[in-house]
């Protein structure tokens, strides 16, 4: 395998790996829409308690430059580096199933490599599926629930939650290329594109993180708590929500994009060959109107709604 020797590190005393479990890939790209996966993967680190089982070698896989460590500084003294990560462990649902999850950042480089070393990997483990999300931006309103493009060979799974299904050229990232080699090997795979609203994509929308572990869970027979994400979903909608009320443009948009998303789902359902709802042609100055929203989020804290009632 080339780099095999550079591109990772197998953890000494990992523990064993039962084979036919379901992996999960939550790759950070050049797009994360709602910080969908890197608030997923946040989550499952915190309640699913992976054990390492790969590490992958920043030095090899990482652009430090394009995207800078942390390091923390302390009046006058440096106290912590944190390095990214990128790696492959043992975790477990609510239940106590066990299930393979990698996790971490989009390899800068070397990606016929790493994508040798999991395609590797899955067939080690005889994994049973492999199962991947990521978010992209789309013109479509939060108050429906949030749509997915469906790929990968689990037709059942494309049938039943692919809302939009384009026949287009879009920038690969590493999920695409390990699932075309993954189906080339014949593993089992889906992959869930969230559909995100453009004006909300740049915040933190606990909204997304929801959206992902449903779409996960549906695809695995996992099954991930979510209360603490559920809780910041409610108290983010109602900050939404409230600023919406109070600007008309916003309103107007938000309507907008209601009336096409539910002319363009009713027109699905009845197996009519609709107009792309995904379409910003006419959005009142949506660009602006997502920056102001944007800056509100941001600069509002919880309970001020209730300051300037």
């Amino acid at each position: 395998m080339p780099f095999s020797d550079e591109l990772y590190e197998s953890i000494s005393g990992a523990p064993d790996v039962p084979t036919g479990l379901p992996l999960v890939m939550l790759l950070t790209g050049f797009t994360d829409a709602g910080s969908a996966v890197s608030g997923l993967i946040d989550h499952l680190h915190g309640s699913t308690a992976p054990q390492p089982l790969i590490v992958f070698d920043n030095d090899v896989l990482l652009d430090y430059r394009a995207r800078r460590p942390v390091i923390v500084f302390d009046q006058d003294h440096l106290t912590e580096f944190r390095p990214a990560k990128l790696e492959l462990a043992l975790a477990h649902d609510a239940l106590g199933q066990p299930f393979l999850l990698l996790s971490g950042y989009e390899p800068d480089f070397a990606w016929n490599a790493f994508t040798d070393a999991v395609v590797s990997f899955a067939a080690g483990f005889q994994v049973s599926s492999v199962t991947w999300v990521h978010s992209i931006a789309m013109p479509v309103p939060h108050t429906r629930p949030l749509g997915t493009t469906v790929s990968g060979n689990r037709r059942d799974l494309i049938a039943a939650h692919s809302v939009w299904k384009p026949r287009t050229q879009v920038p690969a990232t590493v999920g695409h290329l390990l699932e075309y080699r993954l189906i080339q090997h014949d593993v089992r795979v889906a992959g869930f594109v969230l559909l995100v609203p453009h004006y909300l994509a740049d915040t933190e929308y606990p909204d997304t993180v929801v959206a992902a572990a449903d779409r996960l869970m549906i695809a695995t027979g996992l099954v991930l708590r979510m209360d603490e994400v559920q809780e910041r979903r409610e108290e983010y909608l109602q900050r939404v929500e409230s600023q919406v009320r109070g600007n008309e443009e916003l309103t107007h948009m938000v309507h907008t994009l209601e009336r096409r998303h539910d002319a363009y789902m009713a027109g699905r359902e009845d197996g009519e060959d609709v107009e792309d709802a995904f379409d910003e042609h006419d959005l009142p100055s949506a660009d602006e109107l997502a920056a102001e929203l944007e800056r509100y989020l941001a600069d509002r804290r919880p309970g001020d709604e209730d300051k300037h009632s």
